[in-house]
C-alpha cells in the first residue's frame, strides 16, 4: 500500500467542504482540519460584512493550511479549502507538493439553495457571485479530481472515494490504495 498523502476538499462556498471533508476523512482513516478554523479574525469580519477577500487576505490562510498539510506529508489527511485560483492551489503546493485536490462542483442554484439553509456560517450567499468569478477549476497539469456535489453526502463521498481511487491508478506515488 502506497503512502496516504493529503487531500484538499476544494470548491466555492456551499458546495459542502465542511460536510463532505470529515465523511471523506473517516472514510479514508486519516484526520480532518476545518479550513475555515484557519481563517484569521479580520478575514472572518470581511467576509461576515458581505466584503470578499482579497489576495493578500487570502495569503496567510493559504499559508496556515499549507503548513498543515506540510505537517500530515506522508501521513495523510484532509483539509477543506476553497483554493479557488490556481495562485492558490500553487501556494498550496509549494508547502505540500504531494497534495491531490478534489474538487466539488455543482449547478449554482443548487449551492445557493444549500447556502441560504445553513446556519451558523459567516459566508454570506450574497458572496456566491464572486466565489463562481473568481473560481479557474483544476487543470489538466493539476493533481486532483472534479466530484459533482448532487445527491447526498453519503453519495458524494462515494463519488470521491471513487474518484480518489482511479486517480491513484493513473499517477505516481498513490494518494490511496
Amino acid at each position: 500500500m502506497s503512502t496516504p498523502q493529503v487531500v484538499v476538499v476544494m470548491g466555492v462556498a456551499g458546495t459542502g467542504k465542511t460536510t463532505i471533508g470529515p465523511l471523506l476523512a473517516a472514510r479514508l482513516g486519516v484526520p480532518y482540519a476545518e479550513g475555515d478554523d484557519f481563517h484569521p479574525a479580520a478575514n472572518i469580519a470581511k467576509m461576515s460584512a458581505g466584503t470578499p477577500l482579497t489576495d493578500e487576505d487570502r495569503w496567510p490562510w493559504l499559508d496556515a493550511i499549507g503548513d498543515w498539510a506540510h505537517s500530515r506529508a506522508g501521513l495523510g489527511g484532509v483539509v477543506s479549502s476553497s483554493a479557488l485560483k490556481r495562485a492558490y492551489r500553487d501556494r498550496l503546493r509549494a508547502a505540500a507538493p504531494d497534495v491531490v485536490f478534489v474538487h466539488l462542483t455543482g449547478d449554482r442554484d443548487l449551492i445557493e439553495s444549500r447556502m441560504s439553509h445553513r446556519t451558523g456560517h459567516f459566508m454570506p450567499t450574497a458572496l456566491l457571485d464572486s466565489q463562481f468569478a473568481t473560481l479557474q477549476p483544476l487543470q489538466a497539469d493539476e493533481q486532483g479530481v472534479e466530484v459533482d456535489v448532487s445527491g447526498s453526502p453519503d453519495e458524494i463521498t462515494d463519488r470521491a472515494v471513487a474518484a480518489l481511487r482511479a486517480h491513484a491508478g493513473r499517477r505516481r506515488p498513490a494518494p490511496y490504495a
